[in-house]
């Protein structure tokens, strides 16, 4: 019941994307695989010791033998290991290479597109015309500027002077005369106190 539609999901992952999940399985396998020799060439070398204890040389050097080949096959899974990681990363930057690549494909369909509709030709006529209508519109203003009469100028100067002065007119000075100054009755001082008459 995958399919209940019967349309097929077209899947996200690339070629690029399978090749780079295979490459860091194959890592991870190595990296497992040195864990296992590590742990091994641990155990060899505490058993070496022993037999050494033991007075038995042959066979402690045997295994020593045999430890240092599984020490080289270790350095080997090292070597395999860079390159994978190495060949991993260059597989993901390429992929980022071939999106730089695909948006400036985009961006160069683009322009031609839009040069295609705004062509050298089309531009300077465009250019010729804006001029051509400035230097027209220029005309027109000479014109009528010109075909102001002496009176209009008077005109125009004399409305020019009103609205100055409407913009700096002086409040009016008061017709009536101000009032002159009364001197203020100065308050009474030591007034004498009125004597009280006895009854008699």
């Amino acid at each position: 019941m995958g399919n209940l539609f019967g349309r097929k999901r077209r899947s996200r992952v690339t070629e690029q994307d399978r090749a780079v999940l295979q490459l860091k399985q194959q890592r991870d396998k190595l990296r497992q695989y040195q864990k296992r020799i590590s742990l091994h060439l641990e155990k060899e070398r505490a058993l070496a010791r022993q037999l050494l204890r033991e007075g038995k040389k042959e066979k402690a050097m045997l295994l020593l033998k045999k430890k240092r080949y599984q020490e080289q096959l270790l350095d080997k899974t090292e070597n395999q290991i860079s390159n994978l990681e190495r060949m991993v990363q260059d597989i993901e930057f390429t992929q980022i290479e071939m999106k730089v690549i695909e948006g400036l494909k985009i961006g160069n369909e683009c322009l031609n597109k839009m040069h295609q509709v705004m062509s050298i030709e089309e531009v300077e006529r465009i250019i010729g015309e804006t001029q051509d209508a400035v230097e027209y519109q220029r005309q027109i203003d000479e014109i009528l500027a010109g075909s102001l009469t002496e009176e209009d100028e008077d005109a125009i100067l004399e409305e020019l002077n009103a609205i100055t002065q409407e913009q700096i007119e002086l409040p009016e000075v008061p017709s009536e005369p101000l009032p002159e100054e009364v001197p203020e009755a100065s308050p009474v001082k030591n007034r004498p106190k009125p004597e009280l008459v006895a009854a008699s």
